[in-house]
């Protein structure tokens, strides 16, 4: 898909809006995400599109990884609810956003839940870290926490992946 189409086509992130108009300025620079849902909201967009550079730009340095290896990733995401939001807004320095993502994996649908945290480190929100709740087939959950393997297609449990504070 070329870059035209992207920006005139709906974001992935499930805002109803276009992409252009949604998660784009946050992912060009050109403006910085409001409150932690619009950056979880981004981050879940960047994430679709193998933008490892942006993923690791809102990422909290503390808490933040190397490198992202998109090589092993084989889930076909579907889309993202929001479930809940605590504080995060303008104003706030602190914002929890608790999700899900649901994805297919090898032909199964399946539904990744988090709690993730969000701290604002001058007038950026970054994402600080998250807790599967729950990873696997959707009404058959595998595994749940932070001994589940890891959304990210590494292998790994997720508390030994992108889960390590």
């Amino acid at each position: 898909m070329n870059e035209s189409n992207l920006d005139k086509d709906l974001c992935l992130c499930g805002s109803g809006r276009s992409y252009a108009d949604c998660c784009a300025p946050y992912h060009n620079g050109s403006a910085a995400a409001p409150t932690a849902e619009a950056l979880m909201r981004s981050r879940y967009t960047a994430y679709i599109q193998r933008n490892a550079e942006y993923l690791l730009a809102s990422w909290d340095p503390g808490s933040r990884p190397i490198a992202i290896d998109f090589s092993k990733e084989t889930a076909d995401w579907q889309r993202l609810q929001i479930v809940a939001c605590k504080k995060g807004a303008s104003g706030d320095r602190k914002g929890i956003v608790e999700f899900k993502a649901y994805y297919a994996q090898d032909g199964v649908a399946c539904v990744m839940h988090e709690i993730s945290r969000f701290v604002k480190n001058g007038a950026h929100w970054q994402y600080l870290d998250g807790v599967i709740k729950a990873s696997g087939k959707i009404n058959n959950t595998v595994d749940t926490g932070r001994n589940a393997l890891c959304a990210c297609g590494s292998g790994k449990k997720f508390k030994r992946c992108c889960g390590r504070a």
